[in-house]
């Protein structure tokens, strides 16, 4: 039991790193898409937000399909109950995100339709941002579970105040992952017009983490004993406060790192909270589907913390790579 215990502890931990890692490697990117329209006003600028993303877009969704496959493999009751009972989001949420990956493609090739395809690129990222933020916030305050833990709410039962809040907090944290990484990434016109978003969205940011603190006051109060949500929350608004300093100063490469320490103690907050909850349910805490009782066994456990052991160094350094290759930023005649 001590080993299962272990096992299913790491793999716990494992999922949370690869959600995170994807939260605050996709984040700049989706960011960047939802701000297209505030950041890009003629083609030669949207050339210049595109080029910024797109040798790292795709490689960042890698972590998204790992985390998705970490979590079917280690834990696949919870697996289940998130991808059947918020099927609708996770549509719309593929879709946007096909949609998204299309139009940059159509947009260098199809100039006649470029403005639909610029459209669909702010549309595919915004959505995501939003609903990524409301899907977690349902895992976290709990949904209406069965005792074979199937979801027994539908697509409107989703959309209650505390997820709502939390999806606000997670598109403002995504905005600024954007607007810090686009002005770390140009000069010129489009740098400007980063750095000119960049206090609103700092003060959005502000009061979407307070708007979710009192919804948490509410739905959540229990949470609030934790240390460790104390100490992963000071780690956010420490970093908020750097994230103006450097901007500030000029030091955008330092800005963007305070932004993703942001998203990192986010995450923090949530594990914190959770733990070791995957799935909360409304109502009674033993329907509750938990890391214990979704697990897979201490084979296919064991077998994987050795795969993971290899594979995840290996994505972390590739990814690595891959960011230093393409440092620098990208020039435009602006």
């Amino acid at each position: 039991m001590e080993t299962l215990a272990f096992l299913q502890t790491s793999w716990y931990v494992i999922v949370g790193i690869l959600l995170a890692g994807y939260a605050i490697l996709d984040g700049f990117d989706l960011g960047a898409g939802s701000l297209l329209p505030f950041l890009a006003k003629d083609d030669e600028e949207k050339l210049a937000v595109f080029n910024s993303i797109w040798p790292f877009w795709d490689g960042n969704e890698v972590w998204l399909i790992t985390g998705g496959a970490a979590l079917f493999a280690a834990f696949p009751h919870a697996y289940a109950t998130v991808f059947s009972g918020f099927y609708l989001a996770l549509m719309l949420v593929l879709f946007a995100l096909i949609f998204r990956a299309v139009s940059m493609e159509f947009w260098y090739y199809d100039e006649k339709r470029r403005g639909l395809w610029s459209a669909a690129f702010t549309v595919g990222s915004l959505l995501p941002s939003l609903l990524y933020g409301v899907a977690l916030g349902n895992v976290i305050v709990g949904v209406p579970l069965a005792a074979s833990m199937d979801f027994t709410g539908n697509f409107f039962t989703l959309l209650r105040p505390y997820p709502l809040a939390i999806g606000l907090l997670g598109l403002s944290a995504v905005l600024m992952q954007g607007v810090t990484f686009i002005a770390m990434k140009t000069d010129g016109t489009v740098q400007k017009r980063a750095l000119d978003l960049f206090g609103g969205i700092w003060i959005l940011f502000i009061v979407t983490l307070l708007l979710s603190f009192a919804a948490t006051v509410i739905y959540m109060p229990e949470s609030l004993t934790s240390p460790l949500v104390w100490a992963s929350a000071a780690v956010v608004v420490v970093a908020w406060l750097l994230c103006r300093r450097f901007t500030a100063g000029g030091r955008m490469g330092l800005s963007f790192g305070m932004s993703s320490l942001i998203f990192a103690g986010l995450w923090g907050i949530v594990g914190a909270t959770h733990f070791p909850n995957l799935v909360k349910a409304t109502g009674e805490a033993a329907l509750n589907i938990t890391m214990y009782n979704a697990s897979s066994g201490v084979k296919t456990l064991t077998v994987m913390l050795g795969i993971a052991l290899i594979g995840l160094p290996v994505v972390i350094i590739y990814t690595a790579f891959v960011y230093r290759v393409f440092r620098g930023k990208v020039m435009t005649s602006k």
